[in-house]
Formats: C-alpha cells, sequence, structure tokens
C-alpha cells in the first residue's frame, strides 16, 4: 500500500513542480488572444469554460487506454508502477503540455502541422499521411470494438424476441443486428466529426468523464480502506509468460504514461481553451489525471486478484473488459457494473470520435480547407467514413499489432518537436529532448526485438536502440535549434513576452 501512496505523491508533485518549470519556459500570457478568440469559427474553434476543457480533454486522451493497458501490465508486476509514475511525469505531462502549448500558440495547428513546422516540411508529409492513416485505423477499431460490447449487453437473441422473428438465435440474424449497432455507432461517429465541437462533445463529454472519475474514485476508497492487498514492491520480472518487461511494458502501457495518440488530441482542445493561465491543469492535469487513472487500475489489478498467475488467468478467460466488469461489481455492487459498461462500451466510443474529427482536421490542414463550410466538412468526412467501412471487411489485426509502436514512435517524435520549440525559447529544452531520446531507444529497440519486427535478440536490439538514441540526441545538438529564436503572436494590447525575451534568448 505504501508504494501506492509514493506513487500519488510524485503525481502530485509532478504537477506542483515540474509543470511549473515547463510553465516557466513557455511563459503563459494571458492576455495572449487563443484560437478560441483570435480564431474563432463556431466549428473547431470555440470558447468553452475552462471546467469543461478539462473533461473533455481527459476524455479525449484517455478511452480505455489508462484502464486496459495498465491491467495487462500489472502481469510484470508492481515494477508496473516506476513506468506509469515517472513516465507519466517525466514523459507524458512534457508531451501532452507541450503539445497543447504549441498548438496554442500557432492558431490551434494539429501535430502534423507543428511537426513541420519545427522538424522541416518533409517531416509534415510524412507526418500528415502517418497520422491520417493512425486516426482511420483508431476509428474503425473502435466502432466495431463497443458495438460488439454493446451485442453482449443486448444479445441478438433478447432483441430478436422483442421484434418477434421466427428464429432470433440465428447466425445471421445475429451477425445483422451487430451492423445494426455498428451503424449506429458510425451515425453518432459522423455526427460528432461535422457538428460543432460544442453540439455533442462539449455537451456529453463532461457527464461521461465524471462517471468515469466516480468509478475510480470508488476503487481508490477501496484500495485506501484495505479491501485488496497490495503485494510487496519488487523489481523481480513476474510475468507468468516470462516476457521481459524491457521494452514489451512501455508499449503495452502507454496512455496513463505517455501515449502520441495524446499529441492529436491536445490541439482538440487548443483550439477550445480561452486563456493560456489555463494550459497547465487542462494539458499536464488531464495527463497526470489519466497517471492516476492508470494507477489505481495496475494496483486494483494485483489486489484483486492477488497473483500475476490468476490475473493472466482471468485475462486469458474474460479478457480485459470482463476484468473490469468483475472488478467494479465485486468492489462497488450494482452501481459499480453500471459504471463497468460505461467503462468498456462508452470510453472507446469518445475515442473513436475524436480520431475521426482529428482525420478530418489532418486534411483539412494540409490542403488549407477552411471549415466553416458544411459542405467541406462533409467532403473531407465522407471518404474516410467510406474507407472506414471497408477496413470492416479486411482482418487488419496483423496491422493493429504495429499500433502500439506506431503511438509510441509519434510520442518521441511529438517530443522531438517539443524539444525544438523549448530550444527557441530558452534553455529548458532538456526537458523535452530527454524524454524523447528515452522514447526513441525504446520504440527502436521494441520494433528490433518484437516478432512484429525484426526479431533481434533482446540485448542486440537495446544495442541498436541506445545507438539511434544517441543519434538522435546529437542530431538535435548539431542542429543547435536554439540559435534560431522564435517569437510567439502577440497578445492583445502589446507586445509579446517572447519579444521581450528575445535578445535575452539570443545570448
Amino acid at each position: 500500500m505504501i508504494y501506492f501512496l509514493i506513487g500519488i505523491a510524485i503525481l502530485l508533485g509532478g504537477y506542483l513542480f515540474h509543470a511549473r518549470l515547463l510553465e516557466r519556459a513557455v511563459k503563459p500570457d494571458p492576455a495572449r488572444p487563443t484560437p478560441a478568440v483570435a480564431c474563432a469559427d463556431g466549428v473547431d474553434c470555440v470558447e468553452l469554460p475552462t471546467w469543461r476543457v478539462f473533461l473533455i480533454q481527459l476524455l479525449n486522451i484517455a478511452g480505455l487506454g489508462p484502464v486496459f493497458g495498465p491491467i495487462m501490465g500489472a502481469l510484470w508486476g508492481p515494477q508496473v508502477f516506476l513506468w506509469v509514475v515517472f513516465g507519466a511525469v517525466l514523459g507524458g505531462g512534457v508531451h501532452d503540455f507541450l503539445s497543447g502549448v504549441m498548438s496554442v500558440r500557432r492558431g490551434g495547428a494539429g501535430i502534423s502541422e507543428l511537426i513541420g513546422h519545427y522538424l522541416g516540411r518533409h517531416a509534415r508529409h510524412l507526418a500528415a499521411v502517418f497520422m491520417l492513416l493512425l486516426m482511420v485505423l483508431v476509428g474503425t477499431v473502435f466502432v466495431k470494438a463497443p458495438s460488439e460490447l454493446l451485442v453482449s449487453i443486448l444479445p441478438a437473441e433478447t432483441v430478436g424476441g422483442w421484434l418477434g422473428l421466427d428464429d432470433p438465435a440465428s447466425a445471421t440474424w445475429k451477425q445483422s443486428w451487430l451492423w445494426v449497432v455498428m451503424a449506429v455507432v458510425y451515425v453518432y461517429y459522423l455526427l460528432a466529426t461535422l457538428l460543432p465541437i460544442d453540439k455533442i462533445i462539449g455537451r456529453i463529454y463532461p457527464f461521461f468523464a465524471l462517471a468515469l472519475l466516480v468509478m475510480v474514485a470508488g476503487l481508490a476508497g477501496a484500495l485506501l480502506v484495505g479491501k485488496f492487498s497490495l503485494p510487496e514492491f519488487t523489481l523481480k520480472n513476474l510475468h507468468p509468460g516470462g516476457l521481459p518487461a524491457w521494452p514489451l511494458i512501455f508499449i503495452t502501457v502507454s496512455c496513463g504514461a505517455i501515449s502520441g495518440f495524446h499529441s492529436t488530441q491536445s490541439p482538440l482542445m487548443a483550439r477550445c481553451i480561452k486563456s493560456e493561465r489555463y494550459m497547465k491543469i487542462v494539458f499536464y492535469g488531464a495527463m497526470l489525471t489519466e497517471g492516476l487513472i492508470a494507477l489505481i487500475w495496475a494496483s486494483v489489478a494485483q489486489g484483486y486478484y492477488g497473483s500475476t498467475e490468476a490475473l493472466k488467468a482471468a485475462l486469458d478467460s474474460v479478457g480485459p473488459a470482463g476484468v473490469v466488469h468483475t472488478v467494479c461489481v465485486e468492489t462497488l455492487g450494482a452501481v459499480g457494473g453500471v459504471l463497468a459498461v460505461l467503462g468498456v462500451v462508452v470510453l472507446p466510443i469518445t475515442s473513436g470520435d475524436t480520431a475521426f474529427r482529428v482525420g478530418r482536421l489532418i486534411v483539412a490542414e494540409y490542403l488549407g480547407l477552411s471549415q466553416k463550410r458544411v459542405l467541406t466538412r462533409y467532403l473531407i468526412t465522407v471518404p474516410l467514413f467510406a474507407v472506414s467501412l471497408l477496413l470492416q471487411f479486411v482482418n487488419f489485426q496483423v496491422i493493429w499489432r504495429y499500433f502500439g509502436w506506431a503511438n509510441q514512435t509519434l510520442a518521441a517524435v511529438a517530443l522531438w518537436t517539443g524539444a525544438v520549440f523549448l530550444a527557441r525559447r530558452g534553455p529548458y529544452w532538456p526537458l523535452a529532448a530527454l524524454p524523447a531520446a528515452f522514447m526513441t531507444v525504446m520504440t527502436v529497440t521494441y520494433i528490433m526485438v518484437a516478432r512484429e519486427g525484426f526479431s533481434l535478440s533482446q540485448t542486440a536490439g537495446t544495442i541498436i536502440g541506445l545507438a539511434a538514441g544517441a543519434l538522435s540526441l546529437g542530431g538535435f545538438l548539431l542542429a543547435r535549434p536554439w540559435k534560431k529564436p522564435e517569437i510567439d503572436p502577440p497578445p492583445l494590447g502589446g507586445p509579446s513576452t517572447a519579444e521581450k525575451e528575445t535578445e535575452n534568448i539570443a545570448a
């Protein structure tokens, strides 16, 4: 239990002290107009209350990541806590904060545009294509997965009986019922992608986020009163299958520690935040809240099942969704059952709809198309949904196995982008460059040793990963981005803070 409390203390300390360093580096200026004010379009750039922006940001970046990932990461034992806690503070918090700040400072630009601005136009082209494919894949997966869960809650036999079908248990009707549910999800996704952000997402997301927080608060309370007995802390690898923690645990647990997907989501709320003074709470604060959720679920998974062997048996039997349902019902009763259903059904949906929305914005930014006219939004969105529909007929499990690696690779690229951003503003660039180098080492090592990669030995893969990290850091230092100070757009009513500091930065 003591290391659970220490983990909470480190997360809190990260917000109080580490985030303050980041604020000092970017110098938030409440007088500078945010995109919600300067670029208001009534569609994507819409000023929203800060509490609402925070909850939407939390749900955008969370989804099932800080629930399923830590549950599966708990198979390695208590060492998962180190990655969740320090990854969230030193990696995820920096990643999400800088992704949001860079977007705020550049008129709500998406991460592909930011990568292009700070890493070069060739990187922009590659990032735009890469992330568009990633968003369509995420959206597609999060159509079928929650639909299948909904079908398990409302089986075809039950619905068919209500409708008076002659054979409600037939395979044809079961498949048809699944497609009906998927069609409903697709219609919702279409509306959430096309309509102004304050019409659907801005209204319902905060309630879903509050439900998520109620669920984890109940579980945290059960932990604190001793309902679960956590194992003694050890760095020993307890994975029943003997899988090495390095680098697999860093891919398995992404959301809750650091996830490249977050860099695609932060610009959505960068377009809605009303003042730069709230950037820390919205971007860094939401990430550490997600880290707390991951910490709680990693603890609950180990405490409830008592051993990694028992946890693995449960995962093999009912999957992570079943584990969530079992733990919530046993811990929180009937209310827990409702919250569990909400968690495993609604949370992936809230990642799927924003994935398609980000896909629309990636195309719009790349082609320079205004999104004020609904017809333009239709012309971009319909092809994306058509591709997603076609993918439903393709078995892309092999492709999806690369998602974890691609997600963390994007995190590394976003951190290198943030390092350039910081270097152009002062001496705080190591805050981003060091975690960027670590993520480079980890992702390169993973693709070297993974079966979907080059299947090298762990030693050889790690050596190559270390070399890649050193080369990346060396290239960054040789480029000397601090020699090119950048002036942020001026605030309302006077010169920007960056203009006042330019001479000092150059010196």
